[in-house]
């Protein structure tokens, strides 16, 4: 049995969730948790693997068996209040720390401290840099939106409680963008288009500006977050609607890794899925490339197992992350810990018992990609202090 425990729960090391976000403070209906549960902007479902995961390991936790029905289950939640099983679940999930992207809407969600007192563990914070770039906009001018994303992003980067950044390029554009540096000419005259359709979508975020999808100032926000030397997490491959699946390949960024590699900023791919074993090839290619599993292993449910082991045919060990991805629900936290303790068990034991790898080194990956890697990279150490030790 590899060190990190099958079992849902805190057994074992706890899991650095190195990419999450915040969940819903309030009662959960049947709608609710079927569309918390998909990417999809309708059509919502209770009949998918993601729906079956959650049935599998966050019943016990509410006192139920595994598999329980729907009905039975939200019932049980009704019954305990909205606090009570987001304590109840984040506790079940074992993390050591959370890494929460803040650039999601936040209204009617439990804050990042909440999260913390609910999971027992601290959070640290990942900027949304098209997030960031949105709301100081409307107070800037054209020839001065380089300055003045460039000092907020550096004053973002001043809080001790930030240890990332991230981008959602693949939303907005899609990764196929030319991966060269934009010129300061170049982004002022983009910006100035930009900030020319203020008052275009009026009570919009950003003072009513149009979305920025803008590929220039998209690479500029890029570049500024690469020259900041801090980890940029990149959402690639599985998402919802906007995300254009011929656009979001990680392998389109293959020119942007090689422009990148000089400066060593790490880039992290995320998600990765249906396109996992392409990243796997780019963090094989280029040191300065990671990759996440998060959202994937939530969503194959049982083919967990088999899609992990595609993720780790290529990319080396050190640099492959664990995370949830949780968004809305709080199962979502527990499920995918306990996904991806159960899958990397699975993935790991027969590797040994095939002979291609000895138990301690199954042992040490382990820790590696449940913790030791994120630590590393994100410099969690001060954060954390033994709470990631395998011996707690």
């Amino acid at each position: 049995m590899a060190v990190l425990s099958m079992e849902p729960g805190p057994a074992g090391p706890a899991l650095v969730d190195a990419h999450c976000h915040v969940v819903a403070a309030g009662p959960v209906d049947e709608a609710g948790f079927a569309a918390w549960c998909t990417e999809a902007a309708q059509g919502s479902t209770l009949d998918s693997q993601t729906v079956l995961a959650v049935r599998r390991w966050c019943p016990p936790v509410l006192g139920l068996r595994p598999h329980a029905s729907v009905a039975e289950y939200l019932a049980a939640r009704d019954a305990l209040g909205p606090a009570a099983v987001t304590r109840r679940l984040l506790a079940a999930a074992g993390l050591g720390a959370l890494l929460v992207d803040t650039g999601l809407p936040d209204d009617g969600m439990v804050t990042p401290d909440d999260l913390a007192d609910a999971a027992g563990a601290p959070v640290a914070e990942v900027v949304r840099l098209e997030a960031l770039a949105q709301r100081l906009a409307p107070g800037t001018s054209a020839a001065g939106f380089a300055g003045a994303f460039t000092d907020a992003l550096a004053n973002a980067l001043a809080d001790p409680r930030v240890v990332a950044v991230k981008s959602i390029v693949a939303y907005r554009h899609g990764l196929d963008l030319d991966p060269g540096r934009p010129d300061r000419a170049e982004v002022a005259r983009a910006a100035g288009a930009w900030l020319a359709t203020a008052g275009c979508r009026p009570g919009a975020s950003g003072g009513g500006l149009a979305r920025l999808t803008d590929p220039v100032l998209l690479r500029f926000l890029l570049w500024t977050a690469v020259d900041a030397g801090r980890p940029v997490q990149l959402h690639t491959g599985f998402g919802d609607a906007d995300a254009v699946v011929a656009r979001v390949d990680p392998g389109l960024l293959h020119a942007f890794c090689d422009a990148t590699r000089a400066a060593g900023t790490p880039l992290v791919l995320l998600h990765c899925y249906p396109y996992h074993r392409q990243a796997g090839w780019l963090a094989h290619l280029y040191p300065h490339v990671h990759v996440d599993v998060g959202l994937t292993l939530n969503h194959v449910g049982a083919r967990a197992p088999a899609v992990l082991a595609e993720f780790l045919e290529l990319a080396p060990f050190d640099r492959v992350h664990y995370s949830s991805d949780a968004y809305g629900l709080p199962e979502l936290y527990l499920a995918g810990a306990a996904q991806f303790r159960h899958a990397l068990a699975a993935v790991l034991d027969a590797f040994v018992a095939d002979g291609a790898m000895a138990r301690s080194d199954a042992d040490r990956v382990a820790i590696a990609i449940g913790s030791g890697n994120a630590t590393r990279l994100y410099g969690l150490d001060p954060l954390t202090g033994d709470r990631l030790s395998p011996d707690r």
